[in-house]
C-alpha cells in the first residue's frame, strides 16, 4: 500500500494556510440610511459653517491677534523652514557629488548618504554665516563712518544755506521778503516745538530705540533656533516628503493628490527659480555698484553698495527705492558727483533690467508686467518688505492654477485654449465656430453696399 504524502501539513489533502490578511474597507455603496445621513451632515455642516463665518467677521480683530501670537511662537520654525529652502541648492550639490565617491569607499549606502548630507549641511551653514559676517564687517563700521561725517558737515552744509538766505535778505527784493517771512515763521514753530513737544518726543523716542534693540535680539535669537531648525529639516526632507505624500493619498482621492502634488512641484519650481535667481541676480548688481563707484570716487561706497544690491531683491521697484536714498547721501557730500551717480545708477539697472536680469531669471514667473506691478502693490501692502518680495512668484502660483483650471474647462468644451484665439472674438457660433470682429465688420460693410 502506498502511504499519503503527508511531508507538507499535518493533514494530507489540504491546502497550505494561507498568511493572514488585513481587512478591506467596505467596498458596497453606502445604504439609503448611510446616504440620507450623510445629506443630513452636510446641510448641518454648511448651516454651521455659515454661523461660524458670521461670528468670525464680528471678532475678526481678536482671530488676528491669535494669528500673530501663533505665527510670534512659531518663528523659529518658520526662519528654519526659509534658511533650509535657501541652503536646500547647496545641500543637493554637495549629495550629487559626494555621494557617488563616499558610496565607493564606504560599504553601506546609508552611512554614506548620512556622512554626505551633514557634509552638505555643515558647508552650507558655514556658507550663509560667511556671508552675514561679511555683510555685517562692511556694512557697521561703514554706517558708522558714514554717520560721523554726515554729522561733521551737516552744520557747515546747513550755515551754508543760512549764508546764502542772508544774502538773498540783503538784496531787499521781493524774494527775499518772502524768505525772511518763512524763516520768521519756521523759527516760530521751532521754538515751540521745543517748548512743548520736544522733552515728551524724547521720551517717545528712547522707549522706541529700547523696543527695538529687544525686538532685534528677539529676532537674532529666533533666527539662531531657526538655524538648528533648518538642520533637522535638511537631514529629514525626504522623510517629510514622504509622510505628507502619504497623508495626502490617505485623505484624498488619487487625481486630488496627484493634482496638489504637481502644484506643489511647480510652486517650488517657481520659488525657487525666482527668489535664488533674485539673490543672485542682486549679487551681482551690488559688487558691480562696487566696482562703479568706486571707479568713479564717490563716498561712502561700501553703504551705497550693500544699500543697492539688497533692495534690488524686489522686483521692479527695487532699484529705484535704493537709489533714491543713496542718491541723497552722495548729494549731501557733493552734489554734482549725486548726479553722478543717479545717471551711474540708471545705466546699472538698465543693464540689469535688459541683460543681467533675463540671463538669470528668463521667464520663471511667466507674469506680465502689470500683473508684476500689482503683486508687488498688493504684496507690500499687506505684508511689507517680504510682501514685495514673495507676492511675485506667490501670484505666479495663483496665475498658474488659475490659468490651468480654465485651460482644462476649455478643453472639454472643445475650445483652443491659446489666449490668443479670443483677442479679436465677437461671440462664438452654436456649431462652436468663432465669429471675429473683422468678419461681422465686412459683413456689414457688404450690407451696407448692398442696400446702396
Amino acid at each position: 500500500m502506498k502511504r499519503k504524502d503527508t511531508s507538507h501539513s499535518g493533514i494530507g489533502n489540504k491546502k497550505e494556510k494561507e498568511p493572514d490578511k488585513l481587512p478591506a474597507f467596505g467596498r458596497k455603496g453606502p445604504s439609503r440610511i448611510r446616504q440620507s445621513f450623510g445629506r443630513g451632515l452636510t446641510f448641518f455642516l454648511v448651516i454651521a459653517a455659515c454661523i461660524v463665518l458670521y461670528f468670525a467677521f464680528l471678532r475678526v480683530d481678536t482671530i488676528f491677534g491669535v494669528i500673530r501670537t501663533i505665527i510670534g511662537i512659531l518663528k523659529p520654525i518658520i526662519y528654519g523652514f526659509a534658511i533650509a529652502y535657501l541652503l536646500n541648492p547647496i545641500v543637493k550639490a554637495v549629495d550629487r557629488y559626494l555621494c557617488p565617491l563616499l558610496e565607493k569607499k564606504l560599504k553601506k549606502k546609508r552611512t554614506a548618504d548620512r556622512l554626505s548630507r551633514g557634509i552638505g549641511i555643515c558647508l552650507a551653514l558655514l556658507v550663509l554665516f560667511a556671508i552675514i559676517i561679511t555683510l555685517l564687517n562692511m556694512l557697521i563700521p561703514e554706517l558708522i563712518t558714514s554717520v560721523h561725517n554726515l554729522m561733521e558737515t551737516l552744520p557747515g552744509q546747513l550755515n551754508a544755506v543760512m549764508d546764502s538766505f542772508d544774502h538773498i535778505q540783503k538784496e531787499q527784493s521781493p524774494v527775499g521778503a518772502i524768505v525772511e517771512n518763512i524763516l520768521n515763521h519756521a523759527s516760530e514753530n521751532i521754538q515751540n516745538w521745543i517748548q512743548t513737544d520736544l522733552l515728551r518726543q524724547m521720551n517717545v523716542l528712547m522707549t522706541n530705540i529700547t523696543t527695538g534693540a529687544i525686538n532685534v535680539l528677539s529676532e537674532v535669537f529666533n533666527f539662531l533656533v531657526g538655524c538648528i531648525v533648518s538642520v533637522y529639516m535638511l537631514f529629514g526632507k525626504e522623510t517629510f516628503s514622504a509622510q505628507i505624500k502619504k497623508m495626502l493619498y490617505a485623505g484624498m482621492q488619487v487625481e486630488r493628490a496627484n493634482m496638489v502634488l504637481h502644484i506643489t512641484r511647480k510652486s517650488n519650481e517657481i520659488f525657487g527659480g525666482f527668489i535664488i535667481g533674485k539673490i543672485i541676480d542682486s549679487a551681482i548688481i551690488g559688487v558691480l555698484c562696487f566696482i562703479g563707484i568706486t571707479i568713479l570716487d564717490m563716498p561712502y561706497i561700501l553703504l551705497v553698495s550693500v544699500i543697492v544690491g539688497v533692495t534690488n531683491v524686489i522686483p521692479f521697484f527695487g532699484p529705484y527705492i535704493g537709489a533714491i536714498p543713496s542718491t541723497i547721501l552722495i548729494a549731501l557730500a557733493d552734489p554734482l558727483k549725486g548726479l553722478y551717480f543717479l545717471i551711474f545708477i540708471i545705466a546699472l539697472q538698465q543693464l540689469d533690467g535688459n541683460v543681467i536680469g533675463p540671463k538669470i531669471l528668463g521667464n520663471s514667473t511667466g507674469l506680465s508686467a502689470f500683473w508684476v506691478v500689482f503683486s508687488i502693490l498688493l504684496g507690500g501692502g499687506l505684508f511689507g518688505f517680504i510682501g514685495m518680495i514673495i507676492g511675485v512668484p506667490t501670484f505666479a502660483v495663483i496665475y498658474y492654477i488659475v490659468k490651468m483650471v480654465v485651460e482644462e474647462k476649455l478643453k472639454k468644451k472643445k475650445l483652443p485654449p491659446d489666449t490668443e484665439h479670443y483677442g479679436d472674438v465677437e461671440y462664438l457660433e452654436e456649431d462652436g465656430e468663432f465669429t471675429y470682429l473683422e468678419e461681422t465688420k465686412e459683413r456689414r460693410e457688404d450690407a451696407d453696399s448692398s442696400t446702396k
